[in-house]
């Protein structure tokens, strides 16, 4: 069998953890079985379209590398097509016209709920067919089967089976004439020859209905798979309706797609015990069989954890990239200063995000500073002149510019100042940074280097003399 699968959003929202596990499973699936992964936009819904959703999509699957062989398919371009299977399917009789009003459907419904019925549509247009003005309102239904049931084996659920008389007769042309959801997705599915199709557990009702739309359209059903929920902290579950971190939001925070990947791919699959997965990893190991039914909680935590092992363990170059895309976030010059690759070396290890990174780093990169004023009060103050004016005159007299150089002269500072060393630090660290924290001040010096270390001293005791 030729492995098929896709990843079929709706631009309703942002793309966040939920969606992005989705699309990553059925890419390894088809990644790790030489198969084809197909992207598909299912923006039939007008309603709930957004606007700049599906650039948010395409940009975000970029970023994380799920690239896709074909695609991107936008089923708002083949509405001609949807409606010539739909006049087709009224012609055979697959499909009927049904002029029933809201009214008449909302008074159905509430008798039905009343005496205890599951609600659906009671197929009247579909029993009593008669002869309506040609302006007269309408949707088409499908003509569900009536009798018998329809099963699928799930990959991860096992056998399900649901009725048919417990199925609705689905709209598949709204009074607008355009086409619904169910009805594009089996219509694709068939024409891409999906293979299978790997989506939400909140699919599962959807699926017997599609099941038998490509049934009645002549087309091979696909394999499925319907991945649990994934749950917030406090249990609730993820939805793009409610406010949720999308992807682009964790790129912007300075988190690497790397970490990303690994956390997601472990929201409910697994290979023992094993944490950390490079691509090449998840793709030689991914299976359908060990995904777990069971929903997923987030953890922020454990993707915390994740993205400092990256940030301590990828090559300089990978993580320079997204290191770049930080500082102009920033609005900071990085060629102003430090090598990137060097900045890595000297506080990479500190940090859980790049925006940490930046944040504390931002200064080694900047001419002048801006004081924080409570820290400036504080700190930048007559009785810290001495301190200040000693670190000038020791960093100035240095002749090899090291870290470890420059560690020994502030120890003999400190060593003979006879103080605590904070009363040392603080003012040093205020003066060359503008605030109180940062990485340690050795480092920091090393950071902004020689010519531009004196010059923050020089300021910083204008600043204490002008006081």
């Amino acid at each position: 069998m030729n492995i098929v699968t896709r990843f079929a959003p709706s631009p309703t929202g942002c793309f966040h953890i939920g969606s992005a596990r989705t699309a990553l499973y059925a890419w390894l699936f088809a990644r790790s079985n030489n198969g084809k992964f197909i992207l598909r936009i299912e923006d039939t819904d007008s309603k709930r379209y957004k606007e700049g959703s599906t650039l948010g999509i395409l940009r975000d699957l970029k970023w994380l590398g799920l690239n896709w062989d074909e695609g991107p398919y936008f089923q708002s371009a083949k509405f001609e097509y949807y409606k010539d299977i739909i006049q087709s399917m009224l012609k055979s009789g697959l499909a009927y016209k049904c002029y029933c009003t809201e009214v008449r459907l909302d008074l159905l419904r509430k008798k039905q709920l009343s005496s205890g019925e599951k609600p659906k549509y009671d197929r009247k247009c579909r029993i009593f067919l008669k002869d309506y003005k040609s302006d007269s309102r309408y949707v088409v239904r499908f003509c569900n089967p009536i009798n018998g049931t329809v099963s699928f084996f799930d990959e991860i659920r096992g056998k399900i089976s649901f009725k048919n008389e417990e199925l609705d007769d689905v709209i598949i042309q709204r009074t607008n004439g355009l086409p619904t959801y169910n009805f594009c997705a089996a219509v694709d599915d068939r024409d891409m020859k999906i293979t299978h199709v790997i989506r939400g557990e909140d699919h599962i009702n959807n699926t017997p209905r599609q099941i038998n739309l490509l049934e009645a359209l002549g087309s091979k059903i696909p394999i499925y798979a319907h991945v649990s929920m994934i749950l917030k902290k406090n249990g609730e579950k993820l939805s793009k309706r409610k406010k949720v971190i999308g992807i682009s939001d964790y790129r912007l925070q300075g988190y690497l797609p790397e970490s990303l990947l690994n956390y997601i791919v472990r929201l409910g699959w697994s290979n023992g015990n094993q944490e950390i997965f490079s691509i090449d990893d998840m793709i030689k190991l991914f299976t359908l069989k060990g995904i777990n039914k069971s929903p997923s909680r987030f953890d922020i935590n454990k993707l915390l954890w994740l993205n400092r092992f990256y940030i301590k363990s990828l090559p300089h170059n990978r993580i320079i990239e997204h290191l770049k895309y930080q500082f102009k976030k920033k609005s900071v010059n990085y060629l102003n200063g430090l090598n990137l690759s060097e900045l890595i070396q000297l506080v990479g290890t500190r940090y859980s995000t790049l925006q940490d990174m930046v944040n504390f780093s931002h200064y080694f990169y900047k001419d002048h500073i801006i004081y924080n004023i409570d820290s400036a009060k504080k700190y930048l103050v007559k009785s810290s002149v001495v301190f200040l004016k000693s670190i000038y005159s020791r960093i100035l007299s240095l002749e090899t510019w090291t870290v470890e150089e420059i560690l020994i002269a502030i120890r003999s500072l400190v060593s003979e100042s006879n103080v605590d060393s904070n009363e040392v630090f603080m003012p040093i660290r205020v003066a060359i940074t503008g605030d109180i924290i940062s990485p340690s001040i050795h480092i920091v010096i090393y950071g902004i280097g020689k010519s531009r270390f004196l010059l923050r001293i020089e300021s910083a005791l204008s600043y204490i003399s002008s006081s």
